[in-house]
């Protein structure tokens, strides 16, 4: 009897052992369930207002609607076009019969503008070719359309209408990295005259780069005395800080431009003082970018690293010192790798915003020193070529999430292993 009384106790305990795990299962799913519902609100707000509209805006890169919905039964004769032929005098007379329809419309002024992107002159071509074809009795051949402009003889210009006449294409995408489709299919450079992308995505990368580095070297004292000195200097010296936010980055910009100007300030107090004797240029220059980014986004690296400061204690340092480390040996292998997640946060925060400044160099800069955004803008705002305007900001977002993941795995790396 003991013993079917130890086998039934023990059957008991399995029982109600797995009963328990399965009540705290539920338990979890519940708490999980609820947490979510709490901030389902937040998720469906950023769903609506940021995700879907970049992520629309992001698609205009590899979407080529134009030529497929204003000139159907073209589109669909030239993507089964051999790359580099030319049409025969069925395509012609579909792409004619076409043209004739749609002439009066005005539908055509957007596939003029889609074309005219990939060449030059393509929008004069195609309107003036459907102004000029006659009526139902001229011949709806290819020698017609040549005879109304020779470069419809060329594999240029039946090559481009083929790359627009899908649903989706690489044309901005490729664009954007300065290369191009040529007659044959072959992807190549973009001619050197016109090539200027890969320049301002290297000159964007590193004026954020010399940006950043400008801002830890002079924020990290600025927070290093933030953290150190008593509470109510500190305080006071915090709202010094954090006043510039309080000032709209046009103005303070703008006052830039007064200060580094010829017959500025700067000038001025470095005449007075004997340093030069003649006005340097200050502005619509590189050095002009540097100081006025510089003094926007440093605020953004003092207050990543204060947060970091002020919980590093200094009985390590001072632990360092009394056992016979030199100041610099206290400060570079106690205190500094302390400060590291501070540096990474600072660091990418200010890269990261000043990858996509555009007011500042737009009216500090010249016209050598223009950031990716300012041509994201040209092309939103005045051109209106919003696929060309897409396809640099997806550029940009691909080369950032890259770089972001390099650094976090240097900058973890480094943490782990800085002696």
């Amino acid at each position: 009897m003991s013993i079917s009384a130890s086998i039934g106790a023990g059957r008991l305990g399995v029982i109600g052992s797995d009963a328990l795990k399965a009540g705290l299962r539920r338990t979890e799913r519940t708490q999980k369930l609820h947490a979510l519902l709490l901030v389902a609100p937040l998720l469906l707000f950023l769903a609506l207002n940021f995700v879907l509209p970049i992520g629309s805006m992001l698609l205009r890169s590899i979407q080529d609607p134009e030529l497929s919905a204003v000139l159907p039964r073209t589109a669909a004769s030239l993507r089964n076009l051999e790359g580099g032929a030319l049409p025969d005098d069925r395509i012609a007379a579909v792409f004619i019969t076409e043209l004739k329809q749609t002439r009066e419309t005005g539908a055509l002024s957007a596939v003029a503008n889609r074309l005219n992107y990939d060449i030059n002159g393509f929008r004069t071509l195609l309107l003036r070719t459907a102004r000029q074809l006659g009526d139902e009795t001229t011949p709806a051949t290819l020698d017609t359309l040549i005879k109304i402009d020779a470069r419809w003889g060329e594999r240029e210009t039946w090559t481009a209408m083929k790359h627009a006449s899908g649903a989706v294409t690489s044309f901005y995408l490729l664009a954007a990295l300065d290369r191009r489709l040529t007659a044959d299919g072959a992807i190549a450079r973009t001619p050197a005259q016109q090539a200027i992308f890969v320049d301002v995505f290297k000159r964007t990368f590193e004026v954020s780069a010399v940006v950043t580095l400008f801002c830890l070297v002079l924020a990290y004292p600025v927070a290093y005395l933030l953290a150190t000195v008593p509470a109510r200097i500190g305080n006071l010296l915090m709202i010094l800080v954090l006043l510039p936010f309080w000032t709209s980055v046009l103005v303070r910009t703008t006052a830039w431009m007064v200060l580094l100007q010829r017959e500025g300030i700067v000038n001025g107090i470095l005449r007075r003082a004997g340093v030069i004797s003649d006005p340097l240029q200050l502005i619509h220059n590189r050095t002009g970018v540097y100081i006025a980014m510089t003094y926007v986004l440093l605020p953004f690296m003092v207050l990543p690293l204060y947060g970091v400061m002020k919980g590093v204690s200094p009985l390590p340092v001072r632990a360092a010192l009394s056992l016979g480390a030199s100041p610099f040996a206290a400060f570079r292998r106690v205190y500094l790798p302390q400060t590291l997640p501070g540096i990474s946060a600072g660091c990418l925060l200010v890269f990261i915003l000043a990858i996509g400044y555009y007011i500042t160099p737009a009216l500090v800069g010249g016209a050598d020193d223009q950031l990716i955004s300012y041509f994201i803008a040209f092309y939103t705002n005045q051109t209106l070529n919003w696929g060309m305007a897409a396809a640099l900001g997806l550029v940009l977002l691909a080369v950032t999430l890259i770089l972001f993941g390099v650094y976090t795995k240097l900058a973890g790396t480094s943490s782990l292993k800085w002696r």
